[in-house]
């Protein structure tokens, strides 16, 4: 999913269906290309290396902690809470795109 090009709720909740909620902390973050990334941290891993280990980050959103139910087929079936991510990324991304540093969004629209 990229947000230059005109994303979609269906396109997002694919990405969160993706991945297991209990496997691992999962940050979300897009690239300089606008590209949508959901990958999982390490588990002593913190944000801080995790931006690090990403150099082309542009923007993420807070850390979803394992087994609060914010990742995986239940959350993407949430569509209300897709639906405020989405509108969130959108918002956010072309202050974000311009940014020198990360862009830590911590709160949904």
């Amino acid at each position: 999913m990229n947000l230059n090009n005109q994303p979609t709720i269906e396109e997002l909740a694919q990405l969160f269906a993706s991945r297991k909620d209990t496997l691992d902390n999962h940050i979300l973050w897009v690239c300089e290309s606008g590209e949508v990334h959901i990958d999982g941290m390490a588990r002593h891993a913190g944000e801080a290396e995790f931006e690090q280990s990403k150099p082309t980050m542009r923007a993420r959103l807070r850390t979803y902690r394992r087994g609060q139910g914010y990742i995986g087929r239940k959350a993407a079936a949430d569509r209300e809470f897709i639906g405020r991510v989405l509108h969130t990324l959108e918002d956010q991304w072309p202050e974000a795109r311009q940014a020198q540093q990360v862009k830590v969004i911590d709160q949904y629209c």
